[in-house]
């Protein structure tokens, strides 16, 4: 049985998640936290947003962030790789900043026009 506080909405609702019974939740106030709870037991994913080097600007970093969630495992490797990313000013929001991060499919993006 693994529990876990659901963060969907503001109540905060303490999930027991059974991984014997198919993932059976309990402890859910709705069926948005049900399905929280089997996707967190399942495959963890994060939108990871953190800032890169850039180059010309104004600031000496630029804010990014996932295109979309990723699986949890693969956080530190993308932080990683993005160690190594340098932009080049001028960027705009939605310019990619990592293409296909650690081989998820997902871009890193800018989130600021800098």
């Amino acid at each position: 049985m693994k529990e876990m506080i659901c963060i969907v909405c503001p109540k905060g609702c303490r999930l027991k998640v059974d991984e014997n019974n198919n993932y059976n939740v309990t402890g859910n106030a709705c069926p948005r936290g049900a399905e929280y709870g089997k996707n967190e037991t399942r495959n963890p994913v994060r939108v990871l947003t953190t800032t890169v080097k850039i180059g010309g600007a104004k600031y000496r970093r630029c804010p990014v962030r996932t295109e979309h969630a990723v699986p949890k495992g693969s956080l530190m490797e993308i932080m990683q790789q993005l160690n190594s990313v340098c932009l080049i000013s001028p960027v705009a929001i939605g310019d990619i900043a990592l293409e296909n991060a650690a081989d998820t499919g997902i871009n890193v993006i800018v989130t600021k026009d800098m």
